[in-house]
């Protein structure tokens, strides 16, 4: 099984959730390309089996470079494949269920009849540019974990 995990980042701490995340995955055997999502060139479904997208929240959204990531990922192609989503947020963000750059990536990627393996993760960013909140590494860990688990299964 491999996959691949592509993330956008502002200030870095979306890097770091996706980092964490791909790391525990090969820990637990389960083999991902990381890729910063200006970095990707070519996307091919047959190459993958899973699908991991991150991007922090801007303005209740998630960034324009992974909305145009998002174009690259077919329904064709990647019909019936398991993802998970992320993202980076503020507290208040997520206590007053503003906008969540993750719950529009769950949605897109479902439109495209793609599976939901996990709730999407929303790691918490205090202030505008940081850091993240304490505990959002080993939070970040067992949600990583747990998307294992099921990867497995699949």
């Amino acid at each position: 099984m491999k996959g691949i995990l592509v993330f956008d980042t502002s200030y870095g701490n979306t890097k770091i959730i996706a980092e964490t995340i791909s790391e525990t995955l090969r820990e637990s055997g389960i083999a991902v390309d990381t890729f910063y999502v200006k970095d990707v060139k070519k996307l091919s479904a047959k190459d993958y089996d899973f699908l991991v997208l991150g991007s922090p929240t801007k303005f209740g959204t998630m960034s324009l470079t992974t909305k145009t990531f998002l174009g690259k990922v077919t329904s064709k192609e990647w019909m019936n494949k398991p993802f998970a989503g992320f993202d980076t947020e503020n507290p208040e963000n997520i206590e007053s269920k503003q906008g969540s750059a993750a719950a529009e990536i769950a949605e897109k990627l479902r439109e495209k009849q793609m599976n939901q393996l996990s709730p999407v993760l929303k790691g918490v960013v205090l202030g505008w540019k940081g850091p993240l909140q304490e505990g959002e590494i080993e939070r970040t860990k067992e949600y990583a974990r747990g998307l294992a688990i099921k990867l497995k299964q699949e």
